[in-house]
């Protein structure tokens, strides 16, 4: 009786596997249902623009001939102002910024890093080296990480497939350099300590 019983099971394991396998391929192929695909993530460009919140800095990264360099590889770090940050500024200043292109991607590189720092890395740093050559001072003010003393970090990693965005309240500005102090010093701008 045991080993009929345990023949029959023998069997019905059998034919299930040989049913498995049946209705599994097909053409040689295993015909699982296939895992749906991930979202795929945007570049830092795309992510600002998809966000909402990044319009004027999505028109600014364009006037000033940035796009093709925030969409490639990096990876890179950009502290991101929002279309808040930006209002903060007098609208005179953000128009004479649109008609110099040089002194626009100077501010825009200012708030680019190279290279992916996540929030843990960043809240270690006392600074960090920007695309545009200078360091942005970091500080932890109240639990809340500040950017020269400034802008308030309000928002951290948000992904992006060339790097990561943290979004900040408050556009920041490259100290001048004494070569250009005069070139760069915009009215409204609140620039930085001049060297």
């Amino acid at each position: 009786m045991f080993a009929k019983s345990f023949v029959a099971v023998a069997l019905l394991a059998t034919t299930s596997v040989c049913v498995a396998v049946n209705t599994t391929t097909q053409y040689g192929q295993t015909a699982t249902a296939p895992a749906a695909p991930a979202a795929k993530q945007g570049t830092i460009v795309q992510t600002a623009k998809d966000a909402g919140q990044f319009n004027t800095l999505c028109e600014l990264v364009a006037a000033a001939g940035l796009v093709d360099t925030l969409n490639s590889a990096g990876p890179f770090t950009v502290f991101a102002p929002t279309d808040a940050a930006f209002a903060k500024l007098p609208p005179e200043t953000v128009a004479a910024l649109k008609k110099d292109p040089k002194a626009l991607a100077a501010i825009l590189t200012y708030h680019v890093v190279p290279g992916k720092k996540d929030a843990a890395e960043v809240v270690k740093m006392k600074e960090i080296m920007t695309v545009e050559g200078q360091p942005i001072m970091i500080t932890i003010v109240d639990g809340k990480v500040m950017l020269n003393k400034s802008a308030t970090v309000v928002k951290t990693d948000v992904g992006a497939s060339n790097g990561v965005i943290h979004v900040i309240d408050t556009v920041i500005m490259p100290p001048a350099k004494k070569a250009d102090a005069k070139s760069t010093d915009m009215p409204g701008m609140g620039s930085g300590s001049k060297n």
